[in-house]
């Protein structure tokens, strides 16, 4: 757990999360990877490339080197989804801001590159989402599948 400074303000974590997207409309599916050994929401399933932002390092330049280490493909066309400021129900943890990119088109066969933090890669429909789903970015799954993606959100207020 991450304490408050001793000016009192959270420490602000930055996070980029990739959803490789295919199909249209009601068969819009996305790939998801479950979570095993990481320490945080194993057994959930999650964005199949996601990660914190490096000093130094856009959001945008996160999500193409994620999507590389964990899943091997490259050349993403990335779309910016939402940015998403959350916390975990007014506890005192650090605030973290998330940033959703989303691709329709990319370079290479989608694979597990760290087998020891991913079981399994699945593709999913949107309407048929596998249980548990990491909170978060179910909440991001819904206004996708349901076209009401805002450039701001908030989860966890």
């Amino acid at each position: 757990m991450t304490q408050a400074p001793s000016h009192g303000r959270f420490v602000v974590v930055p996070a980029a999360y990739v959803f490789l997207l295919r199909g249209s409309g009601p068969d819009t599916e996305v790939l998801l990877q479950l979570r095993q050994n990481t320490g945080y929401m194993d057994d959930h399933w999650a964005a199949a490339a996601a990660g914190h932002v490096e000093q130094g390092e856009t959001a945008f330049d996160a999500a193409h080197r994620e999507a590389l280490e964990e899943i091997g493909v490259t050349d993403l066309d990335l779309a910016f989804v939402t940015s998403m400021q959350r916390t975990r129900g007014g506890e005192p943890i650090d605030e973290r801001i998330d940033f959703f990119f989303t691709a329709r088109s990319w370079s290479g066969e989608p694979r597990i590159l760290e087998a020891a933090k991913a079981a399994e890669l699945r593709w999913c429909r949107l309407d048929d989402l596998p249980e548990p789903v990491v909170p978060h970015e179910r909440a991001v799954l819904e206004a996708l599948r349901t076209g009401t993606t805002t450039a701001y959100s908030t989860f966890g207020f």
